[in-house]
C-alpha cells in the first residue's frame, strides 16, 4: 500500500514537473525567438558599432605609436620641418581694381580706370612637375599670381581650378623635380596630437610654427558659397595672415591639411587656427587635374545635428547621429527609400555624429558613386544604398568649358535659376580667370543672353559670335540677383 502511494505521488509529481517543464522549455523557446527577432533587428548597427570601435582603437595605438615623443622627452620638431620646409611656397597675387564711375553705373559701360591691388599667401607643392595647392581666397580674383620656391626662384603661376566650396585652388608652374611633400592620413589624427604650421605670415617666408591638434571636424561658417563644406582641424599653432594655403603637418612631415583661417577679433592670431583635412584636399586636386572642376556628389537630403533638444521633439531614443529634416524629390536619398525623420548613424564603414562629419564623408565621392548609409528608423536600423547624383540631378559628370581669351568658363544655367530669372537662353559663367573678362569687371555667376545681338544658348554660340566678330563684343546679360548688366571690349 505504502508503495503504491509512493508511485502515485512520483508519477503525480511526474505529471505536474512534466508540465512545467513544458512551459519552461517553451518560454525559452519563445524567449529565444524572441530575442533572435530583436538581435536580427540590431544586428546592422550593432555590428556596424562595434567594427568602428575596433577601427578606432587600432588607429589610436598606430597614432601614438608613429607621432608620439618618447617618454620624458620634449616634442622634437626638427625632422619635420626639414621635410616640410622645401615644399611650402610663397605666393603673389596682383589684381587691378575696377574705378566705376557714376555714368558707368548709370549706363552700364565698363570702367575705364584700375587700381592694383597686391596680395599674398601661401602654397604647397604637391608634385615634382610643379602642381601648387592653396586656397581659393588666396588667389581669387587674380590676374597675375607669382610663385617664390623656398629657394627663392620665382615662376609665373597658371590657375588649373578653384573650389570656392572647400576653399582650395590648384596652381601649375613649368619646373621639375620640386621637393613635393609627402602627404599623410588626417583619418588618424587625435585631438592633442603634435603639428606643424609652415607658411609665409606678414611676408615672413618660410616659418613654422607648432601646437596640438584641438579639435575636429569643426564648422566655422567662415565659407560665403552656400554649398560650402566646412569639416576644419583646430590647432593651437600660431596662423597669421599669410599663412593661408600653407602646410599643416605631423610629427614626420607629412601633410595632413590645409591652413586655411584664423578665429580672431583683430585680424591677428590669438590663440586657434583651422586647416582644411588632406582628406578633402586630396580629392579636389584629382578633380581639378582631371575634369577642371570639382565633381561635387549630393545625397538630396537636408540634414541637422541630433541635439537633446530634436530628440525630445522627435521622440529619438538617444541623442546621436544626424537627422534627417528633408529628403528632396526624385533625389539620390528619395530613390534608396529614405524618408523625413531618419537618424543617420554612419556612411559606409565610418561612424558620423554630427552634419560636419557627414559632409565631409559625402564630398569625398562623384556623380555615380553608390554609398550604403546606417540610419534608424522608428529606433530600428536600415541600411540604404544611394546612388550620388550631380548639381543637375543626374549622375553623370559635370563638364564645363574654358574659352581661354575671355578667361572664364560655362556651364549651363541650372533650371531654377532659368525659371526664377524668365530666362528663355543663356550660358553662365562659374569661373573667371585672367583674361579679357577680368580685366573689364566681369564677374563670376554673369548669364550672357547675347553677343554682338546674336542669341547665346551653349558654349558653341560664344565661340562663333568670336569668330564672326571684327574684334569688337558687346555682351549683354544679367546676373543671379537680377541685376542686367552690358560690356563692351575688343580682343
Amino acid at each position: 500500500m505504502k508503495m503504491k502511494n509512493f508511485i502515485s505521488k512520483n508519477l503525480v509529481l511526474s505529471f505536474f514537473g512534466g508540465i512545467v517543464g513544458a512551459f519552461v522549455v517553451l518560454v525559452i523557446f519563445f524567449g529565444i525567438y524572441r530575442d533572435k527577432i530583436s538581435t536580427e533587428n540590431h544586428k546592422l548597427v550593432e555590428g556596424y558599432k562595434n567594427y568602428i570601435e575596433s577601427k578606432t582603437s587600432l588607429s589610436t595605438k598606430q597614432v601614438l605609436f608613429n607621432n608620439m615623443p618618447s617618454a620624458g622627452a620634449p616634442a622634437d620638431f626638427t625632422l619635420a620641418a626639414e621635410r616640410a620646409l622645401p615644399a611650402v611656397v610663397h605666393i603673389k597675387t596682383q589684381f587691378n581694381q575696377p574705378n566705376y564711375t557714376l555714368y558707368d553705373f548709370i549706363f552700364g559701360t565698363p570702367p575705364r580706370n584700375f587700381t592694383p591691388v597686391l596680395s599674398s599667401g601661401s602654397g604647397v607643392i604637391l608634385s615634382e612637375d610643379g602642381y601648387i595647392v592653396t586656397n581659393n581666397h588666396v588667389i581669387e580674383n587674380a590676374e597675375t599670381v607669382e610663385v617664390i620656391l623656398n629657394n627663392r626662384k620665382e615662376f609665373a603661376a597658371k590657375i588649373i581650378g578653384r573650389d570656392p566650396t572647400t576653399d582650395i585652388a590648384l596652381l601649375k608652374i613649368e619646373a621639375n623635380n620640386l621637393p613635393a611633400i609627402s602627404i599623410g592620413d588626417s583619418d588618424s589624427i587625435r585631438v592633442g596630437e603634435w603639428v606643424l604650421a609652415i607658411g609665409n605670415p606678414f611676408n615672413l617666408t618660410s616659418t613654422a610654427t607648432a601646437g596640438i591638434v584641438s579639435a575636429r571636424a569643426r564648422n566655422l561658417n567662415i565659407l560665403s558659397d552656400n554649398l560650402a563644406i566646412e569639416s576644419f582641424i583646430q590647432t593651437d599653432a600660431a596662423v597669421n595672415p599669410g599663412n593661408s594655403g600653407g602646410a599643416l603637418v605631423n610629427l614626420k612631415g607629412e601633410l595632413i591639411g590645409i591652413n586655411t583661417a584664423i578665429a580672431s577679433r583683430t585680424g591677428s592670431f590669438v590663440g586657434y587656427s583651422f586647416a582644411i583635412p588632406v582628406s578633402i584636399v586630396r580629392k579636389v586636386v584629382a578633380d581639378l587635374i582631371e575634369f577642371g572642376e570639382v565633381q561635387r556628389a549630393y545625397a538630396g537630403f537636408e540634414i541637422v545635428d541630433v541635439t537633446s533638444e530634436i530628440a525630445r521633439k522627435f521622440n529619438l531614443d538617444g541623442v546621436e547621429g544626424v537627422y534627417v529634416a528633408r529628403v528632396l524629390p526624385n533625389s539620390a536619398a528619395d530613390k534608396a527609400g529614405m524618408k523625413e525623420g531618419d537618424v543617420i548613424l554612419g556612411v559606409n564603414s565610418v561612424r558620423i555624429n554630427s552634419t560636419t562629419e557627414l559632409l565631409e564623408q559625402i564630398s569625398r565621392f562623384r556623380p555615380g558613386d553608390n554609398v550604403k548609409i546606417v540610419a534608424k528608423r522608428d529606433k530600428y536600423p536600415k541600411v540604404f544604398e544611394l546612388q550620388l547624383q550631380n548639381k543637375y540631378g543626374e549622375v553623370d559628370f559635370v563638364h564645363c568649358k574654358n574659352i581661354e581669351i575671355l578667361g572664364a568658363k560655362f556651364e549651363t544655367v541650372p533650371e531654377s535659376l532659368r525659371t526664377r530669372l524668365r530666362l528663355r537662353n543663356g550660358v553662365q559663367i562659374v569661373d573667371i580667370y585672367p583674361g579679357k573678362f577680368a580685366a573689364n569687371g566681369v564677374r563670376r555667376g554673369y548669364i550672357i543672353t547675347k553677343i554682338n545681338n546674336t542669341v547665346i544658348n551653349s558654349v558653341d554660340d560664344i565661340e562663333k559670335a568670336i569668330n564672326d566678330s571684327d574684334g569688337s563684343l558687346f555682351i549683354e546679360g544679367v546676373y543671379p540677383n537680377g541685376a542686367v548688366a552690358y560690356y563692351a571690349f575688343r580682343i
